[in-house]
């Protein structure tokens, strides 16, 4: 048997008793369900037991007015429909009404059709708002401090620093920490525990764009600011205008833009290029860098002040290694979620004792990024219910050592042994070969941060004249 949906209970508050009979038969041959009310006191009577939905409200009532009863009923029901109902419109009633909360106002005598479409489009409202209500605590709730996995201090910390930020009116935020240590979801996060929440929450990765476009992607531009400007282009501050602008890899702009942005930081406002004037803005900035902005700053790659400007609230976020058991937890938690989204017949239960002995010797480069993608792939070629080493990237076994990328056999261990520093340095090596000696480029194609790359290097400069000077 097929329930159908109840039909929409209209209130109707009036004090002309012919008026609430007409309008109750024609709401009824419309479908819906109809109560009545004479007075303020009967409305909200009726409005408290029922609930409806939708109420027109009649203003001039024998015991006061329908604009009185509008305040009370929005704070019961925010999604409520009301339509005000008079014999006398005019500028100051539809004022009040409309800033009470009120979706519509019709004169009498009432036009039938404009009172069906204007219930119609009340309906219509209140539905898409729920939706979008939803919409919103699913982000909220998929992008909450919840969903940040750890127990660790270091993470405890950074996690806490955060809520205060979510909570406070700071409009400068930056978050550092080495590739995949999950510094977009700590943004979100921000932002949707946040007062912006309901407003955009926008990222661009800074590292991602030429140099020439950031600008015009960040401010937007006038119509014929240059070749291809045939129109005025909104640009991200301006999308995001009373959210969250998250600026991911803040450290690869010019410092050119470094100087534009800290105006806008300093102002609260923004030019769009090619524009004559400044343009009142309020968003938060969250930046973001697996650079130590600081030491850029030394080395004059990063301007010292816009660093100042953005680490008013510096949130470090450790890397995986750091975090001792977190990574079980992660694991744990990543079993779940590929159990779930791919829905295996044969879900996977845990790691096994072995599996997650390598699990916490791992040095996890690329840190939680890593480890799910790794989970991911025991989740394929696993044909049992345990997470076993058998299938793990970093596992040695029969001499081998497996790519953790396509399975292929990079390296095979010689009968000797080799030294693990040596087989990394070898690809350090390689990489910095492919890219002409760019640091930069190099540390991207390992994965690591650029200052990671220059540790490794500097590490092996002091080994080479350690052997020298021994004579080796």
């Amino acid at each position: 048997m097929i329930l159908s949906k109840p039909a929409e209970t209209i209130l109707v508050v009036d004090d002309d008793a012919q008026i609430r009979k007409t309008l109750q038969n024609v709401l009824r041959s419309w479908g819906y369900q109809c109560i009545e009310a004479g007075t303020v006191a009967q409305a909200q009577e009726q409005f408290l037991e029922e609930l409806p939905g939708v109420i027109l409200l009649d203003i001039d009532l024998p015991d006061g007015s329908g604009l009185d009863l509008l305040p009370s009923i929005k704070e019961r029901s925010p999604d409520t429909i009301v339509v005000m109902i008079t014999g006398d419109v005019n500028v100051d009633n539809t004022i009040e009404a409309l800033r009470g909360g009120a979706h519509d106002f019709i004169g009498k005598p009432i036009s039938l059709q404009e009172l069906k479409i204007t219930i119609r489009n009340g309906i219509e409202t209140r539905k898409l708002r729920k939706e979008v209500h939803e919409v919103r605590r699913a982000r909220s709730r998929k992008f909450s401090f919840e969903q940040i996995i750890g127990e660790s201090a270091g993470m405890k910390y950074a996690v806490e620093m955060a809520r205060k930020v979510a909570e406070s009116d700071v409009t400068a935020v930056l978050l550092q920490g080495e590739t995949g240590t999950g510094k977009d979801l700590f943004a979100r996060a921000i932002h949707y525990a946040s007062n912006r929440a309901d407003q955009p929450y926008l990222a661009i990765n800074c590292a991602a764009l030429p140099a020439n476009l950031i600008e015009s992607e960040l401010f937007g531009y006038e119509k014929g600011a240059f070749t291809d400007a045939k129109k005025r282009k909104e640009g991200l501050f301006e999308q995001a205008n009373g959210g969250t602008v998250f600026l991911d890899e803040i450290g690869e702009i010019d410092v050119t833009l470094q100087a534009k942005l800290l105006r806008v930081l300093e102002d609260s406002a923004f030019r769009r290029v090619g524009g004559l004037k400044d343009l009142p803005l309020d968003v938060r900035v969250i930046a973001a860098s697996n650079r130590d902005l600081r030491h850029e700053s030394a080395e004059g790659r990063f301007r010292l002040d816009l660093y100042y400007r953005l680490s008013v609230i510096q949130i470090d976020i450790p890397p995986l290694r750091d975090r001792g058991d977190d990574i079980l937890l992660l694991a744990k938690h990543y079993v779940s979620q590929v159990n779930e989204t791919w829905r295996k017949t044969r879900p996977l239960k845990e790691l096994t004792p072995e599996a997650a002995s390598l699990f916490l010797r791992h040095e996890w480069l690329g840190n939680v990024r890593e480890l799910k993608n790794v989970i991911e792939r025991a989740s394929i070629l696993e044909d049992g219910e345990y997470v076993t080493q058998k299938h793990l990237p970093f596992h040695s076994a029969g001499g081998a050592s497996v790519s953790p990328t396509d399975g292929s056999r990079l390296f095979v261990l010689p009968p000797e042994g080799i030294p693990l520093h040596e087989v990394e340095m070898q690809l350090v090596l390689q990489a910095l070969e492919r890219t002409d000696g760019n640091l930069t480029r190099a540390a991207k194609l390992l994965d690591i941060s650029r200052d990671q790359l220059r540790y490794r290097l500097k590490k092996r400069k002091k080994k080479n004249k350690k052997k020298a000077s021994e004579g080796v």
